[in-house]
């Protein structure tokens, strides 16, 4: 067994839940960021201005999602070279398979793809043909055999919290805005979480609230502490920067928590706000500002335009709400002793 286990160990194969779970879904993330997220603003951008090619650059980055994923995700586990170049053919395989969700599909099918590769990698004299072999193989032969039944089970899952938010609008905007802001500000990622299960329409939209309260709600409330930088950092960036504080003192956690589970459902029920782009946008929050060009996004698909009162309601939910209410929370909390000065300060 320890013979075993010192192979892993030489092969840079490390079985645990962080480098699984962390490490390959925020790659992930960046994966679908670099691809799908970045395909579909120069592509909405093209098409709003009438400039072909944006169009066409945003369709072919929109198209490489699958490689995409599969390339991140094999850098996050340290993959040789050969195996992480042979990862684009099963990237390419599993989203192609995966349907609705193929992201999802990718994202396990390169993972025992990538670890298989490098049990393999540098193990023989034709290295150059045994890891890509191995690799590729075990990809797209997994790719044809799960990636079908993953990616239904991934849009049914994804359809039945749609169907139950249309249907309980008020209780699913609660839920769905907490669970993903927070999945958010953990180091795991919302936008991976969000593209997996295919969360668009009003359960997308109560995802964008959610995502807006704790980026916005920490940008605001901590400002007295971080200033401009951290204004920015954390509003446009990723409030994931404030867990190290949160570990020490997760009550500087309710403020956003608390905000999200307002705008939720008044996304939901007030404002009808849905995010009818792509559904990794509804796990972006003010990141990039790609959940409101998600959002907006949807309603060029769905209606041409928009009305000012979606707009009222894109700015109320996203911006002011989250910096108001997470403000006001924070600073009842301070007054009752309960966050404490330099408890927010970003290091």
């Amino acid at each position: 067994m320890s013979n075993f286990q010192a192979f892993l160990k030489k092969q840079d194969i490390e079985l645990s839940p962080k480098r699984y779970f962390i490490d390959a879904m925020s790659a992930m993330a960046q994966g679908l960021f670099a691809s799908l997220l970045i395909g579909t603003i120069l592509k909405t951008l093209g098409q709003q201005i009438g400039v072909q090619t944006l169009i066409d650059v945003g369709q072919y980055a929109f198209d490489m999602c699958g490689p995409a994923i599969a390339v991140a995700i094999g850098y996050a586990l340290h993959a040789a070279p050969l195996v992480l170049f042979s990862l684009v053919a099963v990237g390419y395989a599993g989203n192609a398979l995966g349907g609705a969700g193929g992201p999802l599909a990718v994202y396990v099918i390169a993972i025992i793809a990538c670890e298989c590769g490098k049990l393999v990698s540098k193990r023989t004299k034709v290295d150059i043909l045994v890891t890509p072999a191995v690799t590729t193989l075990v990809g797209v032969l997994l790719a044809t055999l799960i990636a079908p039944p993953i990616g239904k089970a991934a849009s049914y899952v994804g359809d039945l919290i749609k169907w139950a938010t249309e249907l309980q609008p008020f209780f699913m905007g609660i839920l769905v805005s907490v669970l993903v802001g927070v999945a958010l500000t953990l180091p795991i990622s919302s936008a991976a979480i969000c593209a997996a299960l295919g969360l668009t329409g009003l359960a997308g939209g109560a995802a964008v609230a959610g995502c807006c309260a704790q980026m916005v709600g920490f940008a605001v409330m901590s400002f007295r502490e971080n200033r401009w930088g951290g204004l920015v950092s954390q509003g446009v960036g990723t409030s994931m920067l404030q867990m190290p504080n949160i570990i020490k003192n997760p009550l500087i956690w309710i403020p956003p928590i608390l905000t999200s589970a307002i705008t939720g459902p008044l996304a939901t029920c007030v404002f009808h706000l849905e995010n009818n782009g792509p559904a990794v946008a509804s796990g972006m929050g003010t990141c990039g500002f790609v959940g409101q060009i998600g959002v907006y996004t949807g309603w060029v698909n769905t209606k041409g335009s928009a009305s000012p009162i979606d707009w009222v309601g894109l700015v109320l939910i996203c911006f002011v709400l989250p910096a108001v209410l997470s403000l006001v929370f924070c600073e009842i909390e301070r007054k009752l002793g309960w966050i404490k000065e330099e408890d927010l300060k970003l290091r």
